[in-house]
């Protein structure tokens, strides 16, 4: 099959595009990053990529970069002013998890020396390559996502369900999801 199909998902938006043809799939192994992905996939529950793609400039704004030490010093008393100040989902929870998943992502970073050390231990360290010709073909979690989910909630994660992880570990390459006909397809 030749490769002159880019996946069906990002053909709805031009920032869909961009982001499927840039950033998704393609492994990412830096903390600060990654961390920016956990955030973003959090957000994203319950709602379109593109509504999280159109904020993601304000997540950055509101959340310093996503500078850990930073964070990590916020609580709650700070939703209400990124909520009144930046172009986030103004969803508390979500907001207020950024906050303990900061302080959770530097525990690891303690543990496993990185983030992403934690993170991509679930893949064993390298991409998992699927082979898939339809968007139907792909999952929503895998044995790897549930057991990413279980262990970042037992260190204190929030929003990281099994299809949240999914959607990181593709976001990030951990797992390359693209089509077979798809021209990003790494193998």
């Amino acid at each position: 099959m030749s490769k002159d199909s880019t996946c069906a998902w990002a053909m709805n938006h031009e920032l869909e595009r961009e982001y499927h043809d840039a950033e998704w799939g393609v492994p990412v192994y830096d903390d600060t990053v990654l961390f920016e992905f956990i955030t973003l996939e959090g957000a994203q529950a319950g709602l379109s990529w593109i509504t999280i793609l159109k904020k993601r400039e304000g997540y950055r704004a509101a959340f310093e970069g996503y500078d850990l030490a930073k964070l990590a010093k916020y609580d709650e008393s700070e939703a209400e002013r990124i909520i009144e100040n930046f172009d986030v989902v103004k969803h508390r929870g979500k907001i207020n998890s950024v906050f303990s998943n900061a302080r959770a992502a530097i525990a690891l970073q303690e543990e496993y020396g990185s983030l992403s050390d934690a993170l991509w231990q679930f893949v064993d360290g390298k991409p998992v390559i699927n082979q898939w010709t339809e968007m139907s073909d792909v999952p929503a979690a895998t044995e790897q996502s549930k057991a990413m989910s279980k262990f970042l909630k037992k260190k204190g994660f929030k929003f990281v369900g099994e299809t949240i992880c999914y959607a990181f570990m593709q976001a990030v390459g951990m797992v390359d999801d693209h089509l077979i006909n798809c021209p990003k397809k790494t193998a």
